[in-house]
């Protein structure tokens, strides 16, 4: 119900400012503003949109929410839809906007230019922003990292009773599984989706940095997390958050084959975008040296533009083999994943 009040609430205000637009008395015009529908949450996006608006005089719109309440809000207000730009975090999330009809494919030689072909829609619908790394962290004083080694190895035996992993419902997780069905097989993706389970150290609860603190807590001596989550914990001001991620190791797994699982955070422009070029400078913008420095030294993301190194704590965990996996293919695979995690019991 409350979700349902809240969509609403953003359909209602969409509305007002569409005829608002419409009669002429808005105190921006069409041409100076951008209206961006964004998952994300943090402080370095609301800077990074001021220095858009101080850059380019074009007023950044921002309404905040859930990836779900957002597509579904745009689902809701179809052709008289306010939104320019959509940004969100997961190529699943990404790729289910465009099966959806919510983007439009894009010419933009920027974009084209510095995003690796992985990176973005093949059809030029979505373009990542920043690269998470989904990796094993392990504990200091239990795991010896040697140990250590592919996302199959954690189906083994001698995991039993030990990995701390988020639920089924997370999309990292049905990302990290739609790979492994793209690699793997079907077939075999089921065995390590049934193995995992065995696995477990406790039922699935929890985001990325619950799972860390159930590590340091003895809970298990494995988790599977995003990088982003440990860097944002060693410079957090909860001290017991630092203190739990200074005790975990990271270990990127898959090294000696396709590479370590990552995921982007990207960004489309809308279907309906009433400020398409706006919208086009916008993600032209955020992908720009300037911005990507901002992104990388704040959140503790890779960047996507390659000019730009990560901060400098993801420089000290060293350089790493990312799989080249074509994103797409994870939203591609996203239903058959998480018909697997509930056959399997993944709770």
């Amino acid at each position: 119900m409350k979700k349902l009040i809240f969509l609403i609430a953003l359909v209602a205000f969409s509305a007002c400012k569409n005829d608002t637009n419409k009669n002429g008395s808005s105190s921006e015009s069409e041409e100076n503003v951008v209206n961006v529908y964004t998952h994300r949450h943090y402080a370095a996006d609301q800077l990074l949109f001021k220095q858009f608006e101080e850059t380019t005089r074009i007023k950044v719109n921002v309404i905040n929410a859930s990836a779900d309440e957002l597509i579904q809000k745009m689902t809701i207000e179809g052709a008289q839809s306010p939104a320019d730009v959509l940004i969100t975090v997961d190529a699943g999330r990404l790729t289910r906007a465009k099966d959806q009809n919510l983007l439009q494919p894009i010419e933009s030689d920027v974009l084209n230019r510095i995003i690796a072909p992985h990176l973005k829609d093949s059809e030029n619908y979505w373009f990542g922003l920043t690269k998470r790394a989904r990796i094993i962290a392990y504990s200091k004083e239990r795991v010896d990292s040697t140990d250590l080694s592919t996302y199959e190895d954690l189906a083994s035996d001698k995991w039993k009773g030990k990995i701390l992993i988020r639920s089924s419902e997370n999309i990292y997780n049905q990302s990290l599984l739609a790979s492994l069905i793209v690699h793997n097989g079907e077939k075999e993706a089921t065995k390590w989706t049934e193995a995992m389970v065995k696995n477990m150290a406790r039922s699935p609860k929890g985001n990325d940095r619950d799972q860390v603190k159930a590590v340091v807590g003895g809970e298990g001596d494995i988790a599977v997390v995003n990088t982003y989550y440990i860097g944002n914990m060693l410079n957090s001001t909860n001290p017991e958050e630092v203190k739990a991620a200074e005790a975990v190791g990271i270990f990127f797994p898959n090294q000696e084959g396709r590479g370590a699982h990552i995921n982007v955070s990207g960004a489309g422009v809308a279907r309906y975008a009433p400020n398409k070029e706006n919208a086009i400078k916008f993600i032209e913008f955020l992908i720009s040296k300037e911005a990507q420095e901002v992104f990388a030294n704040s959140n503790y993301e890779y960047p996507v533009n390659p000019i730009v190194k990560p901060a400098p704590l993801l420089q000290q965990w060293g350089e790493f083999k990312e799989d080249s996996l074509t994103l797409s293919k994870l939203g591609e695979f996203n239903k058959k994943a998480v018909l697997t995690f509930d056959e399997a019991g993944w709770k």
